[in-house]
């Protein structure tokens, strides 16, 4: 399925500024999922054609806004993070939901799978000590609970992008 260059290019510039917004503050403001909102009324006259009102619209989103309340609550994902993906799936195509999904969770495992192995190798000497004394408050120092998420789908989006280029913008 095709995403509308336009919609492409609208979230491609608005993860731009969200992400950069995270990494400096390591939050995401409530405006952006309620600018999200508004756009995803909108994209409805906009886009009559991609958006089509059904309960498959809201089965994505709404497990992730399940499942990052239950991250929040494991203080694994802060709660700006899971009300800005929600919102952010809703103004994907229907017809990609599962696509972006994909890469996003691809992205995902990758990005943590980095900053793990660099928390691994930077604080090598503290992480074996960790391991021989199975010192649970010693890991969390080394490994942190969360990080930044906004950048994360920024590089899926991007990624998705890139792949499927031929098909939104041509």
């Amino acid at each position: 399925m095709k995403i509308p260059g336009a919609i492409y290019l609208f979230l491609l510039v608005e993860l731009f500024f969200v992400a950069v917004i995270d990494f400096k503050t390591k939050k995401i403001s409530n405006l952006w999922s309620i600018i999200n909102l508004c756009f995803f009324i909108l994209s409805f006259f906009l886009f009559p054609n991609q958006y089509i009102l059904s309960l498959k619209l809201f089965f994505i989103p709404g497990c992730i806004l399940l499942g990052g309340f239950g991250l929040y609550l494991l203080k694994i994902m802060g709660a700006g993070d899971s009300k800005y993906l929600f919102t952010f799936f809703l103004l994907t195509p229907l017809a990609v939901h599962e696509t972006v999904f994909v890469y996003l969770a691809v992205s995902t495992v990758i990005i943590a799978t980095c900053i793990l192995i660099y928390n691994s190798i930077k604080n090598f000497s503290n992480f074996i000590f960790a391991i021989k004394t199975f010192d649970k408050a010693l890991f969390k120092q080394i490994f942190g609970t969360k990080f930044t998420y906004a950048p994360v789908i920024l590089f899926s989006w991007m990624w998705l992008g890139w792949e499927q280029k031929k098909s939104i913008f041509w």
